[in-house]
């Protein structure tokens, strides 16, 4: 018997690390997304990707099968809703994560008041270069999503393997999302070496092909950034003046996996398809890199079923799966990682700072492929070249694939080292100018800091406003055991007014 109860001790002893390796913890998750179908994460399309992580790491039965996710979703409109709902949370319980928001301006007032209070944001969004910068007021800010500097770098390996020396940068500013500004912003600045310039394209300044393709002809490389449909009427015109024979080399982002952005797509059923056809043989598209597993197979079928369900009819492409959707399932996973190793440190799952860090310098399994978060919090990103490799048939390939890890710039066989080589000879290049003194025509040579100066003082306005009525209402902890109840609307309505006036004035 004896021999018996030291084999149970050492039996219990043996599995003990299996046995206490499941935590157990409640977990309030806040996710802002939009309402909005027309945006590429709205609710509809990313809320299913959340509940499909949710369900499988409780799933699992495994060491994270213990975390109780209470999710809430809050609508997000770029604009102040998202801080306003967090602000209000000040009368009640702080979320542990926030998944969210998307946008430049919101995400800026929301990370810094969520770094303030320690709790970790976590976004597929906040892609502009100004979020690099981590030291303080988004020093809990972990970006799940490729930054728009990471697609930069692959501009960089291809002209230093091609010896191109300028570029002009062709995007549309609607002035309000500014998605392409902040995507060919971290063009501009990586690529500070070379003669970049640019040509912005707003509601102002509509497409004027004529005075577009001059500037065009002095340069070697042309980057574009905007709608599907003013790409082709760029490419058109451009085929028209046989500048797609070699003479320029055209290139579109496309980084969204969507076709609101000039996706390669030149067939539209008219009488100028033939000719599209043979101007995008010019085009050149750089993209996320695609890479397919069963697993990503199986998530993508689920995506798919919300919607057929429901039969949503204003939401175009809300079945497929974007960057967007990919990024918020991985966040959740990323987290719960993390947490899971400051929890067995000894850590509280209120100590942000520390389970951020843990976030950080982090390569982990995604739903898509592997995920490698670098040193500042950042996802590395992988981007593939694709090329119109069958003229006749009008169809692209992939020729090359740029690693983010390691800075690698990869050939596939299908690459033609004579389709990206210029023909006619040698351009004549200005002496480059110092852009620290010389102003971009569009606005690009600001930095991206300055990008989203606008989101900066609103966010400084409303932090200032919100401590003031904060003060001057009493909304305290102590109020609230006193049972009095915050007047959130009214707070609200009285920040709202603070900051429209005051971003009016800005």
């Amino acid at each position: 018997m004896p021999h018996l109860r030291t084999l149970c001790v050492y039996f219990l002893v043996a599995l003990s690390p299996v046995m206490t390796n499941t935590m157990t913890e409640d977990l309030d998750v806040l996710v802002f997304l939009p309402q909005n179908n027309s945006y590429l994460f709205s609710y509809e399309r990313v809320a299913p990707a959340i509940r499909y992580a949710q369900k499988r790491l409780k799933a699992d039965g495994g060491q994270y099968s213990g975390f109780n996710f209470n999710i809430q979703f809050e609508n997000s409109d770029c604009l102040y809703d998202a801080f306003f709902t967090l602000a209000d949370r000040s009368c009640g319980q702080k979320p542990d994560l926030i998944l969210g928001p998307v946008c430049e301006y919101e995400a800026a007032a929301v990370v810094r008041l969520a770094s303030h209070w320690n709790i970790p944001v976590i976004s597929a969004g906040a892609l502009a270069t100004g979020f690099a910068n981590k030291n303080k007021e988004y020093s809990h800010l972990t970006r799940i999503a490729p930054p728009y500097v990471k697609m930069a770098e692959t501009f960089t390996a291809m002209f230093e393997h091609f010896s191109w020396r300028s570029a002009l940068l062709v995007f549309e500013d609607d002035r309000e999302q500014r998605n392409c500004y902040f995507t060919l912003e971290g063009v501009y600045h990586l690529m500070s070496n070379y003669n970049i310039e640019s040509y912005v394209l707003t509601d102002d300044k509509p497409l004027d092909t004529d005075e577009l393709l001059r500037s065009i002809s002095d340069m070697e490389v042309v980057i574009m950034c905007m709608g599907a449909e003013k790409i082709r009427e760029i490419m058109l015109a451009a085929h028209k003046r046989q500048m797609t024979t070699g003479k320029c080399i055209f290139f579109n982002v496309e980084l969204f996996n969507a076709s609101s952005y000039g996706n390669g797509s030149w067939k539209r059923g008219d009488e100028y398809d033939n000719d599209a056809r043979q101007a995008y043989a010019a085009l050149n598209t750089v993209t996320l890199l695609r890479t397919v597993k069963p697993e990503f197979e199986n998530f993508s079928i689920e995506m798919k079923m919300p919607f057929e369900k429901v039969g949503l009819h204003d939401c175009n492409d809300c079945e497929n799966v974007n960057m967007f959707v990919e990024g918020f399932h991985d966040a959740l996973l990323l987290y719960t990682i993390a947490l899971h190793e400051a929890m067995k440190n000894g850590y509280s799952k209120k100590n942000g700072t520390e389970i951020t860090s843990r976030m950080w310098n982090r390569t982990f399994e995604g739903i898509a492929g592997q995920v490698s978060i670098d040193a500042n919090g950042d996802r590395n990103g992988d981007f593939s070249l694709m090329t119109m490799i069958n003229v006749e048939a009008g169809t692209y390939e992939v020729v090359a694939n740029y690693f983010g890890v390691n800075g690698t710039f990869q050939l596939l066989p299908a690459f033609n080292t004579e389709h990206f080589t210029l023909k006619g000879g040698d351009k004549d290049h200005p002496e480059k100018t110092d852009k620290s003194d010389t102003p971009c025509k569009c606005g690009l040579g600001v930095s991206a800091l300055t990008g989203v100066i606008v989101g900066a003082v609103l966010g400084a306005v409303i932090l200032v406003a919100f401590y003031f009525f904060r003060k001057n209402y009493r909304i305290t902890i102590e109020r609230r055991t006193h049972g009095e109840e915050c007047d959130s609307g009214k707070h609200r309505q009285l920040r709202e007014d603070s900051i429209r006036s005051n971003f009016s004035a800005a």
